[in-house]
């Protein structure tokens, strides 16, 4: 991952005053994770989960994400899932939509739903699971 925007405090007006908001609100990072059939980090490699995420609330540590499933395995190589929405990282399970796809994806809609098994404070660094439901359709009529 790599920074693109490292604010660690942001001042806002509010009513006249000056506030410090301490979430990072703004703090952008890009991802090229590995994309992975299970959970440890030895599980077959199945694609990247590449994308975009931004610290998108003042109030609460809540993600705007942006992230494609790239896929390089097997059957769906080379389609890719792409996900749009809101993730607030503290809840246990997250629902964010799924706004298409390419390939064998083409036309998807659907939603995933997104539980971090393992965080490192630390280093951000983090495993999470991603239970995807998709209805797509490669048929294309012109």
């Amino acid at each position: 991952m790599t920074s693109l925007v490292a604010n660690t405090q942001v001042l806002s007006e509010l009513q006249g005053k000056q506030t410090v908001v301490t979430t990072n609100f703004g703090t952008t990072m890009m991802i090229d994770d590995a994309l992975t059939e299970g959970l440890k980090p030895t599980s077959k490699l199945v694609g990247r989960a590449q994308g975009l995420y931004a610290i998108a609330c003042q109030s609460e540590i809540a993600l705007l994400m942006v992230m494609n499933l790239a896929f390089i395995e097997g059957k769906y190589n080379g389609s890719s899932i792409s996900i749009l929405g809101r993730n607030p990282v503290f809840n246990n399970v997250r629902e964010m939509p799924i706004v298409g796809g390419s390939g064998l994806f083409r036309h998807a809609r659907g939603y995933a739903l997104a539980h971090t098994v393992w965080l490192d404070p630390n280093t951000g660094d983090a495993t999470v699971e991603y239970n995807v439901f998709v209805w797509h359709s490669s048929l294309m009529l012109a």
